[in-house]
């Protein structure tokens, strides 16, 4: 996998191309800055270190100052600062700002997710469903944002889905050769109905994902687990919304996955604004 500063490099250049048109022709290169990040909005915070990281890739002349932590609810109001060359400022402002945005917003959708939930059993849990190349800041920001991470990816652990069952010839057939083929891993293995739940317990899946069930059959579900293989997780999943979760949690299941908290999370509204700009003299 591409480190965090080749992405960051690759995106900085994806956005600055030959160079930076508008800064290059009306801000001179010896002009520096000191410059606000601005929320214009509340929300919990997640992506600092990596928006830093943007600014000093871009110019290690550059220094950025936070007043604010990752995973910290912040209402509106300033940040953090960042000085130094106006130029560099200028010309790395829009990816910093786009990620800060993005991660935060993730960070700020979970908590709302996390909230709803309660303070019960039941815990939230991300999906698979993120951004290409950014899903390690983006399952971060979740956990920001007090949610938990599934799978990283499909290396570190099997979740035996529809598809997979239909291929294999059935729920008990796909469970044994996950046994058989990756014994080190924890099996999960999605059901859509009862019958499907009873064949997963019985065939010795370590956690059942209960896919698109409504609240009283969840309840069910919960139920049969709970006689046939208590030491079983259960995780529902599909149509999940906020006003959903609080009856969801009341089913007792364990865990609730929630692809919209980084496919759906809205960009939290932060700005950067110059506070004072000043070109340099040469002795």
């Amino acid at each position: 996998m591409l480190s965090l500063d080749d992405r960051l490099r690759a995106a900085l250049a994806e956005d600055i191309g030959r160079g930076d048109a508008t800064t290059l022709a009306t801000i001179p290169a010896s002009q520096t800055a000191r410059a606000e990040v601005l929320m214009k909005e509340s929300g919990v915070l997640s992506g600092l270190d990596v928006a830093a990281r943007v600014f000093t890739l871009m110019d290690p002349r550059l220094t950025v100052r936070w007043s604010a932590v990752d995973g910290e609810q912040r209402e509106r109001g300033p940040i953090g600062v960042i000085e130094g060359p106006a130029r560099s400022l200028l010309s790395a402002e829009r990816l910093a700002l786009n990620l800060l945005q993005r991660l935060s917003g993730v960070a700020t959708q979970t908590r709302r997710h996390v909230d709803a939930l309660g303070s019960g059993h039941t815990q939230l849990l991300d999906t698979r469903k993120t951004t290409p190349l950014w899903r390690d800041l983006e399952k971060q920001a979740v956990r920001h944002g007090g949610g938990l991470n599934h799978r990283a990816g499909l290396d570190d652990g099997i979740l035996i889905k529809d598809n997979h069952v239909a291929a294999a010839g059935g729920v008990t057939e796909a469970i044994c050769r996950a046994r058989t083929h990756a014994y080190l891993l924890k099996v999960e293995c999605e059901v859509s109905d009862l019958a499907g739940l009873r064949e997963a317990l019985r065939a010795g899946a370590d956690r059942v994902l209960l896919d698109n069930m409504n609240d009283d059959l969840l309840a069910e579900a919960v139920a049969v687990r709970n006689e046939l293989a208590p030491h079983v997780t259960l995780e529902a999943s599909g149509n999940m919304t906020l006003e959903r979760l609080p009856k969801v949690a009341t089913s007792g299941v364990d865990y609730v996955s929630v692809g919209a908290l980084t496919h759906s999370a809205p960009a939290l509204d932060i700005s950067l604004n110059f506070l004072s700009s000043r070109t340099e003299t040469q002795a």
